[in-house]
């Protein structure tokens, strides 16, 4: 269901797509008219979720993480390139304009943390917040789940982790200071382009990349581990920003960069590439035909480890770039240990007021 060709400003998605679960879909029977696609309604819609538990277990080992937290499904940054978007069908929604305009958000995601952290069973672990869509997307400048699951970290000492790419995470700096205090929290800023042209058009709805840097600057002058995620890796669209996207972060206080590269999963393929066409036309073969090169001549590849780096000569490349990158601006330097040893169980008493 492509759109025309027309562009839709301010979203990534520039198609409504279908949602492989469904078992009927809508669909244009006649090129001539007599069965028009109604207009995409790219207005946001929240849509309250009551889940039973907010902590979910990570088995994948090349993540680099054991749990993680998602206050939201959907997101309304609505970058294109989203693994997070075929999530988005098993809650009945299309992966493409769905996925950036419907967003679930789950208003006890504090009280069901507080629950488990509570278990017997409970080992103290970081557990990442956006371990799959943005826990500082838009809405949360209203909703606040996000800071309240962060006071639940800070009252239980629990470590967490947090990855955005929107300067709103400097809103609760006064809770992110006193947790790295005691090596509570790491947080990485997704850096992916200096490009401000291909960044309002990648990540329509995502903070400028001066305001991230400037948000690495305020995070690390607090004395808050910060790094970047420059993710994904987009062949003949930001790989050559590597070094400056690099030095620009280092500059601005950040300790390490970490990076994967794109891989079109899913859904995700036909999406991205009918942006790609509608946005670049001249470069569309190019970057298409060199992503697969990363992927043994496919979009996706899914075996763990090599998923997220790629292989063959482009990988090998970029794997240069980003060793380079690091070896000039990042020399010597990490992240601090979590600190485990801190958890405490406050008791019924101190609970956090209106949880």
């Amino acid at each position: 269901m492509i759109n025309d060709g027309k562009i839709i400003k301010g979203r990534g998605s520039q198609q409504k797509a279908e949602n492989k679960f469904n078992r009927d879909q809508y669909v244009r029977e006649f090129e001539e008219g007599l069965d028009l696609e109604p207009e995409i309604n790219t207005s946001t819609q929240l849509i309250e979720v009551h889940p039973k538990t907010i902590v979910n277990k990570v088995d994948s080992p090349d993540l680099g993480l054991n749990y993680s937290i998602n206050p939201y499904q959907g997101c309304e940054h609505g970058c294109i390139y989203c693994y997070a978007r075929n999530s988005h069908m098993y809650w009945g929604y299309e992966p493409a304009m769905d996925f950036e305009s419907k967003i679930l958000y789950k208003p006890k995601a504090a009280k069901l943390l507080e629950e488990w952290l509570q278990k017997k069973s409970w080992k103290p672990n970081a557990i990442m917040l956006s371990g799959n869509t943005d826990c500082y997307q838009p809405i949360e400048a209203k909703l606040k789940l996000t800071r309240s699951l962060l006071k639940v970290f800070q009252l239980y000492k629990n470590p967490v982790g947090l990855i955005t790419k929107n300067a709103l995470i400097c809103r609760d700096i006064d809770i992110l200071r006193e947790l790295a205090k005691e090596d509570l929290v790491h947080i990485f800023i997704s850096l992916t382009s200096l490009d401000e042209s291909l960044r309002r058009i990648m990540e329509p709805r995502t903070s400028t990349s001066k305001m991230r840097l400037s948000t690495i600057e305020l995070l690390s002058n607090e004395g808050i581990p910060v790094g970047i995620m420059a993710a994904p890796i987009i062949p003949g669209l930001n790989s050559h920003e590597i070094p400056k996207i690099a030095e620009a972060a280092s500059n601005a206080g950040a300790r390490i960069m970490r990076h994967t590269v794109v891989r079109l999963n899913g859904s995700i393929a036909p999406i991205f590439c009918d942006w790609l066409k509608k946005h670049f036309p001249d470069r569309y073969n190019k970057v298409i035909h060199q992503i697969e090169e990363l992927h043994g001549g496919k979009l996706n590849d899914s075996n763990f480890g090599r998923r997220i780096k790629g292989d063959g000569n482009i990988a090998e490349m970029i794997r240069q770039l980003i060793k380079q990158s690091e070896k000039k601006f990042f020399k010597d330097q990490k992240m601090p240990e979590y600190n485990l040893g801190a958890f405490q169980l406050p008791g019924q008493s101190l609970r956090i007021p209106g949880l």
